[in-house]
């Protein structure tokens, strides 16, 4: 049986994140990843938003972790030739009665330690954006958009230029601890046996399957997987009204159906929420008529016709929705280590969505720090 010193399970933008800082620090490294490419699914499905750290629980790993990551991410993207663009971001009441939601919205940011925002009057924010209809908002200067794609090839690079390999089709069958190492058998075409001192299970949609095929940790502690669905229209046939993101205050399970726009200045609507049980990315035209309702809430201009089906992502959360809200809880990341489940090297990231793609540095030191901390 092969060994080596550091497996990461899943090559997703927090996977390759990992990676590298464990490569950076001297360790040898080899990404196992299921798919035969890497980042397919939650970190190439996804809004492409650098976020600022708004809207997350004080002292959450997510405010902490976005915080520290954002500033990161932008410094990361300009040394290595990553595009990302502090563009701005409106995030608008559409009536009066939401304008206190925004007041409360602006302090979380502050006790986050976003202190940036700026509050509009309806006037100023039309002054902006002329085709925004709300009753007031909050300019949002420290969001950006984020080429995901280059960023993973970025991380991947470096992992790989400090000895890190990657293994495509090569999905986790099982594994077990034993005597203080692990030993892991893949499937695919290239099916392979290794043995393994440390382990982060980084694979997003799948980390608790990956956890529960791990024999010997506890598996009493695993929290759920529930599966939050986001789809994207894209505007079509006209031109783009916005130059900045366009966010409506909050709803329960996602941050409502915003306008996003991409580095080729194609603009996005979602994501919606949509509850599933198994992994779907298709896009139901259908669901378009609930978009150009939210949509014209804020952009009262759009017209009928304009938006098309794009593409679909999920979120893997750790609470079911609610029958009353239709939304889960404000989860946080979790990261379990041995005092969780008993296994000293062993790293399991749960929950990992948004903004764990603008978190991804911050996460990796974290997990990179805490590994050090147990073989101490």
């Amino acid at each position: 049986m092969d060994s080596v010193e550091c497996l990461v399970i899943g090559a997703g933008v927090v996977g390759l994140a990992v990676a590298r800082e464990l490569a950076r620090r001297g360790r040898e490294v080899v990404i196992l990843e299921a798919a035969d490419a890497f980042g397919t699914e939650t970190s190439s499905r996804n809004s492409e938003v650098i976020h600022a750290g708004i809207y997350y629980p004080q002292g959450s790993l997510k405010a902490r972790l976005c915080v520290e990551g954002r500033e990161r991410l932008y410094a990361y993207c300009q040394e290595r030739g990553v595009d990302a663009r502090r563009i701005g971001k409106l995030i608008v009441a559409t009536d009066a009665a939401q304008n206190d939601e925004l007041k409360a919205l602006q302090a979380k940011a502050a006790a986050n330690g976003v202190h940036d925002l700026r509050w509009l009057t309806a006037e100023e924010a039309r002054a902006l954006e002329p085709d925004l209809y709300c009753t007031a908002a909050l300019l949002s200067p420290s969001t950006g958009i984020i080429d995901s794609h280059g960023l993973m090839l970025a991380y991947l690079g470096e992992a790989e230029e400090h000895g890190a390999m990657l293994a495509l089709n090569a999905p986790l069958q099982r594994a077990a601890w034993r005597h203080g190492r692990f030993e892991i058998e893949t499937g695919g075409p290239d099916a392979m046996q290794l043995a393994a001192r440390c382990v982060v299970n980084a694979a997003g949609l799948k980390a608790q399957a990956v956890a529960k095929a791990i024999e010997g940790p506890r598996h009493d502690l695993i929290p759920g997987t529930y599966y939050a669905k986001g789809n994207y229209f894209v505007l079509s046939g006209i031109k783009p009204p916005f130059s900045r993101l366009i966010y409506p205050v909050p709803e329960p399970g996602g941050l409502g159906t915003h306008v996003t726009i991409d580095l080729g200045g194609q603009m996005r609507f979602g994501p919606d929420v949509e509850w599933i049980e198994a992994l779907d990315y298709q896009v139901d035209p259908a669901r378009g008529d609930k978009f150009y309702a939210a949509v014209r809430r804020y952009w009262p201009g759009l017209p009928d016709g304009a938006i098309q089906p794009g593409y679909a992502g999920i979120r893997p959360k750790l609470s079911p929705p609610t029958s009353l809200s239709g939304g889960g809880k404000a989860d946080d990341f979790v990261i379990h280590g041995a005092a969780e489940h008993g296994a000293p090297g062993l790293l399991h990231l749960f929950g990992i969505e948004s903004p764990g793609l603008t978190a991804s540095l911050a996460i990796a030191t974290l997990v990179a720090d805490q590994l050090d901390a147990e073989a101490a």
